[in-house]
């Protein structure tokens, strides 16, 4: 990858075409007819690309081989990093680098993509992706250089990926020893040679993958960085003790586990028609219509009157509800039954908590795999491709899962108690935890 970084470049600036292409065009093109197919209508193709292929593979690739994309494929990360490198060169400043924007961003733009119906209309793609792009290279322009500060702090997959990352087998490791040693013997016998680390990770201290882009740019520097293997587990199990937090405990319980089963669910829940129906009547009942009013601009709600598809206010705010219901109802089960777990092995301590939601990583991130892929799913059966199979590859996928989830969990509370009768009793409420997590797919696929 060193001896190759002009191709990498070149790569990079035309997968940045390519996403171009797939965002832009479309939402200047007429919307596709019943009769249109994914091989002959490029509004379909792009759709299919996308939600269908892209999203879903890119975070299957982060459990496999880390923030891959990030440090080379990712159009964003490379356009911000071209708009720093020619920008102010501001010094970034504290709001910035608050520690709550991956959740609170994860959680914006997921509520907002489905008010706009992002999964469906190209006009709704290039303003949550476009605009995303734009604001990457406005934060790109203004602050930091050569860095890629808006995807170290504001990127809304930000923090999904680095959760993600923290089970992939292979890593960036640091020799302590070597870099100490490099202070006075230098880097190959040579000077050693400044590196610039685009997504500002403390090189000599870093462990885990989690922040690391796997760009390769600080391979073999001072002779102490190197690609290794390790064991999927180490980085939840071993480094979850000093470096899982409350943030990454939000975004696991109530934005992958939550907002995001909200987002997959409402277009599918019989739950949500009931309490429309039930909503809608009451306001007739009181005399009160403007929330029946259509006239929200599709960039607020949706609005394609061509295509039969519009939102109330009632539809678009219900929607909002709905989603956000469905979070705090997930997210605050799971937070207990943790809680419950955690007081299980001893004494209350919230790093503890912090350290056993990362045991649901594999969990959380194959539900969002689950639930984007259920578009490819539903897109290929539209071109009357046979997916009989599918069911059934979700419920090993699911199983998998739960297996590894449980894994973790027996080693993190292995760690915390010696006592077998407290490891047991923090098991049954770990369990209980993944049964609830397993309902919402249950609902989705099987019962709904």
């Amino acid at each position: 990858m060193l001896r190759h970084s002009a191709a990498i470049r070149y790569t990079q600036w035309t997968i940045a075409l390519i996403y171009a292409i797939l965002v832009i065009a479309p939402a200047f093109m007429r919307l596709p007819g019943p009769s249109a197919h994914l091989w002959d209508n490029f509004t379909l193709f792009a759709q299919f690309i996308f939600w269908g292929i892209w999203w879903p593979f890119v975070l299957l690739s982060m459990v496999l081989f880390g923030r891959l994309w990030c440090g080379i494929l990712c159009p964003e990360g490379a356009l911000a990093e071209f708009a720093s490198k020619h920008g102010r060169h501001r010094p970034i400043p504290r709001w910035l680098r608050w520690a709550g924007w991956p959740f609170v961003a994860f959680v914006l733009t997921t509520l907002y993509g489905q008010m706009v119906s992002v999964y469906q209309y190209p006009k709704a793609v290039l303003l949550v992706l476009g605009g995303s792009t734009l604001a990457a290279l406005v934060v790109g322009f203004l602050y930091g250089r050569e860095k890629r500060v808006w995807c170290k702090y504001l990127c809304p997959v930000n923090g999904v990926f680095g959760l993600l990352a923290r089970l992939a087998p292979m890593h960036y490791k640091v020799d302590e020893e070597a870099w100490r040693r490099s202070y006075t013997q230098g880097e190959y016998g040579h000077r050693v040679i400044p590196i610039n680390c685009a997504p500002l990770v403390p090189l000599r201290t870093m462990q885990g993958s989690a922040a690391c882009h796997m760009c390769s740019r600080c391979s073999g520097h001072r002779e102490a960085i190197s690609l290794s293997w390790r064991s999927p587990s180490h980085e939840v199990v071993q480094l979850g003790k000093t470096t899982a937090h409350g943030w990454d405990t939000l975004l696991i319980l109530y934005g992958l586990m939550g907002i995001a089963v909200g987002a997959f669910h409402w277009t599918a829940s019989p739950w949500f028609i009931t309490l429309k129906q039930a909503l809608a009547g009451w306001l007739m009942e009181q005399d009160i219509w403007w929330p029946f009013a259509t006239n929200a601009p599709w960039f607020v709600f949706t609005h394609y009157p061509d295509q039969n598809d519009v939102f109330s206010w009632l539809d678009g705010g219900l929607l909002v509800v709905y989603i956000v219901a469905t979070s705090l109802v997930y997210g605050t089960a799971l937070n207990v039954l943790l809680a419950l777990a955690v007081r299980c092995l001893g004494s209350w301590r919230a790093t503890r908590l912090h350290h056993l939601a990362q045991t649901l990583i594999p969990l959380a991130g194959c539900g969002v795999f689950l639930g984007l892929s259920a578009l490819t799913v539903s897109l290929l059966k539209g071109e009357h491709i046979s997916l009989g199979w599918v069911n059934e590859m979700r419920f090993a996928l699911l199983a998998g899962v739960n297996v590894w989830s449980l894994w973790l969990s027996w080693r993190v509370v292995s760690g915390y108690a010696t006592s077998r009768l407290r490891r047991s009793a923090a098991m049954v409420f770990i369990i209980a935890a993944l049964g609830v997590a397993d309902s919402a797919w249950w609902l989705l696929f099987w019962y709904w």
